[in-house]
């Protein structure tokens, strides 16, 4: 006489993306989750600056509230109407660079390596938000100028995952993919950041040089590689 446990669906679920994750990782790949096919969209962020309202005060006016042009694909942003000059060291100036909303706890400037270099500023690669130690410059409005000590970053390349995006992808927060960008000038982009949320929808951020680099208006096919 013989007898059998059965097991839990869940567990077999379980046992099975296991199996399938092995599998998949040979190939830098992770096994898809069960139905769901991320759309992934890579954008190139243009130099932009986050102020805080204390600034935005300073530059426009007492009480004045930045004004929204368009959505950006990351629905809680917002590109403002509003723009500033950026002064640097060598007394250049980058005029009219785009302030993005909502106001936040912090001032932050993120500029490309071609700008930093007109500006004459030596920038650390951080995270939005890690500003510790990074240079400062000076940002005029039409109201008033503020000299910010710190603040000045290029932007990590990054992607932003929702919940389903990381379980596709086989991928936690902090850590790292490639990008694979095929078209007339096919280039990988390695060590992008892995940052996720659960509102977030799957988007890669690359500055103004790297998407020049791989020609990404071009592209035909781009894909994330985990490695």
């Amino acid at each position: 006489m013989s007898t059998s446990t059965a097991i839990a669906r869940g567990d077999v679920e379980r046992i099975v993306r296991s199996i399938l994750r092995r599998q998949f990782a040979g190939d830098g790949l992770a096994a898809p989750a069960t139905g769901y096919r991320p759309n992934l969209v890579v954008n190139i962020s243009a130099r932009h600056v986050h102020l805080t309202q204390e600034h935005v005060d300073i530059l426009f006016g007492k009480g004045y509230r930045l004004t929204e042009m368009k959505r950006l694909y990351q629905a809680t942003d917002f590109a403002s109407n509003e723009t500033v000059q950026i002064v640097g060291p060598r007394m250049r100036m980058i005029p009219n660079v785009r302030i993005l909303g909502p106001c936040r706890a912090f001032s932050q400037v993120e500029l490309a390596f071609t700008d930093a270099i007109s500006l004459g500023l030596d920038l650390p690669v951080r995270l939005s938000g890690d500003i510790e130690g990074t240079p400062g410059c000076l940002l005029i409005g039409p109201k008033g100028s503020v000299e910010l000590d710190k603040g000045v970053i290029r932007a990590e390349r990054h992607v932003h995952m929702g919940d389903r995006d990381a379980e596709y992808y086989g991928v936690k927060a902090k850590d790292r993919m490639n990008l694979r960008v095929h078209g007339p000038c096919p280039t990988t982009l390695e060590g992008l950041l892995v940052r996720t949320h659960p509102d977030w929808k799957l988007e890669v951020h690359i500055d103004t040089d790297e998407g020049n680099a791989c020609d990404l208006v071009h592209a035909t096919k781009v894909e994330l590689i985990k490695p």
